[in-house]
């Protein structure tokens, strides 16, 4: 297996991009080459790649890949619908989208290799952004919680370096604390129904040797109840001008709860996922996927990977894939511009894309 697998979550290889395949973690580790227009589109669309960021690199080469089918700039704007339709709630989508669409119509002679050379910038920002979220954090995390003892840290879904491309967003402090010999402990939330903290973060942080515990959605109030938490940290798929964050179902109730206990809840982010057209999360289209994946799950068995059910046949399931966490409920705000407070979000700009 390459080598960049430790540390990547994709990479360009000879005029098409080569993704970890996340639905088969963490039994099995396969790539999958993305070339036409339809690779990416349906890379996106069945979370082959997700979290926000990774999203929008993805996007990104996938308006290279349909400029090279468009024999002009008209003809490769009605086409972006496809690739824009493909996850509804990430903004990173949207933005990487609106970028390409701008490139192509400042360079309509050129239109493939203009889109390839800003989907490269945009690959090289992504990783930019989340090794500066990792040192602002980890500095931030350091001063108020550093010592002998191990920071207590609980995550929600998957926000490492398989939802961007390198270090990841709410991982990226972790990993700096780490690899500047701070003692840290990582409780991971299961995460239900498609499990991304259990297979996706445990996955990350056993690559690295960080120290985790794997614990069912539910028991989360009860470990900031009953054990030393210091900080709650997850990632985000879009934010709003007030605050408001959407990220994976569940996330509103872990900022519930750390409310209640007195433990920070940071959302790291870099500045692609903030949204300012969005005033607040009531403008976040929240996606619906396919009940299926609540009334089944999918594991290892004999060498093989099955999906067995959960619930009696024809029982209905509802399926909501985020949701949204007021503002108030946040502490702070860890970008690659540093800590920011909710009400300091409009001096950003709308996108750090290139």
């Amino acid at each position: 297996m390459d080598d960049w697998i430790q540390h990547r979550s994709a990479i360009w290889d000879d005029s098409s991009l080569l993704v970890i395949d996340q639905t088969l973690l963490p039994h099995r580790t396969e790539l999958v080459r993305l070339t036409g227009v339809e690779d990416y589109c349906n890379a996106i669309r069945t979370m082959i790649v997700r979290g926000a960021p990774l999203i929008g690199v993805v996007a990104a080469y996938g308006a290279a890949a349909l400029a090279a089918i468009c024999s002009s700039v008209e003809e490769f704007e009605a086409g972006l619908p496809r690739l824009l339709e493909t996850r509804p709630t990430a903004v990173n989508l949207r933005s990487a989208l609106e970028v390409q669409l701008s490139v192509a119509r400042s360079s309509p002679t050129f239109l493939q290799d203009a889109l390839l050379e800003s989907a490269h910038q945009f690959y090289l920002s992504e990783i930019q952004s989340s090794k500066a979220i990792g040192a602002a954090g980890g500095q931030w995390i350091e001063a108020r919680f550093g010592g002998s003892n191990p920071i207590q840290f609980m995550t929600h879904c998957n926000a490492g370096r398989l939802a961007t491309v390198e270090y990841g967003t709410a991982t990226a402090p972790i990993y700096w604390l780490h690899e500047n010999g701070l003692p840290v402990h990582v409780w991971v939330s299961e995460t239900r129904p498609r499990n991304q903290g259990a297979s996706l973060t445990a996955w990350e942080l056993a690559q690295a040797g960080i120290p985790h515990t794997v614990f069912v959605d539910n028991a989360a109030g009860h470990i900031m109840q009953s054990s030393p938490i210091d900080v709650v940290l997850v990632g985000a798929d879009r934010i709003a001008r007030n605050g408001d964050t959407a990220n994976k179902i569940g996330t509103y109730l872990k900022a519930l709860a750390a409310r209640e206990h007195e433990i920070p809840f940071l959302v790291a982010a870099p500045g692609s996922t903030f949204d300012l057209r969005a005033g607040t999360g009531r403008e976040i289209p929240i996606e619906e996927r396919n009940p299926e994946e609540v009334s089944t799950i999918v594991g290892h068995c004999g060498g093989d990977l099955v999906r067995v059910d959960l619930v009696p046949r024809g029982t209905s399931a509802h399926n909501p894939g985020f949701d949204i966490t007021p503002s108030h409920l946040i502490h702070a705000f860890v970008t690659e511009r540093g800590i920011l407070e909710p009400a300091q979000i409009t001096s950003l700009a709308t996108s750090s894309a290139p």
